[in-house]
Parts: structure tokens; sequence; C-alpha cells
């Protein structure tokens, strides 16, 4: 539930012989509301520079950011709770499309758990950075 909606969620998998068009889709559906309508919000993640997707090589709804190898796998309840929870919101702006789809990459931040999220170092530190020392 996310702000008084009960939602229901689904992972797809589309896999096809050339990888660049394999896709993951995490799709969130919220119970009807009074007037009956309803909207399906969908991340799609894509395969990229950097980017990968499962598709039967390793865990199912696996998603994996490189360099750094952060990763979500999308069937877990808690990656889309957090998915859902950044994502939603952009439902309101577009009320009356009845299917939304989003990039799913841009999302994927908000999404690791706080203790595995990466720190953002400014341009202008990273040099000075790597000379710190600690107390």
């Amino acid at each position: 539930m996310v702000d008084g909606t009960v939602w229901h969620w689904t992972v797809r998998q589309r896999v096809r012989p050339d990888y660049a068009d394999c896709r993951l889709t995490l799709s969130f559906f919220p119970e009807a509301s009074e007037r009956g309508l309803r909207h399906r919000l969908s991340l799609v993640f894509a395969p990229g520079p950097e980017r990968i997707v499962s598709n039967s090589y390793f865990e199912a709804g696996t998603v994996v950011r490189l360099p750094d190898r952060a990763w979500l796998n999308l069937y877990e309840p808690g990656t889309a709770r957090r998915l859902l929870e950044f994502a939603a919101p952009g439902l309101e702006a577009r009320p009356l499309e009845r299917n939304v789809e989003v990039d799913g990459w841009l999302c994927f931040d908000e999404a690791l758990p706080a203790v595995t999220r990466p720190v953002r170092v400014p341009a202008d530190d990273a040099r000075s950075e790597s000379h710190r020392r600690t107390p």
C-alpha cells in the first residue's frame, strides 16, 4: 500500500535472440478506483552500456549497473516497493493515460538499499579525495 492505494505487481522477462532486444519489465497495477479506472505503471529495464539485464545467465529478475556492480532483483518485495514509491507520483502527472511506461534505469539509484547507494563526490573534490586521510 502506497498513499492509501493497494498495488499489485508483476515481473516479465522478454528474451530475444539478440540480447539488445531483451527486456525486464516491472509492472504495477493499482486496485480499481471508485470510478473503475485502472492504470498500469511499467518500469522497463533494457540492456545498454554498463547496464545488464538477466536473460537466464544469472538470477532471474536481476538488473546490474557496471562498473560499480550495483544490482537489484525486481522480484524482491523491498525493491519493488522502493521503485513504486519513487515512480508512482508520475502517474498523477498523466491521469488520462492507462499505460505509463518509464525507463526503469532512471529509478535505479532510488531503489538501492540505503547501505549500498553510491556516494557521489563532486568532480572538483574527486582528485583531492584520494589524498584525504582519515583521523
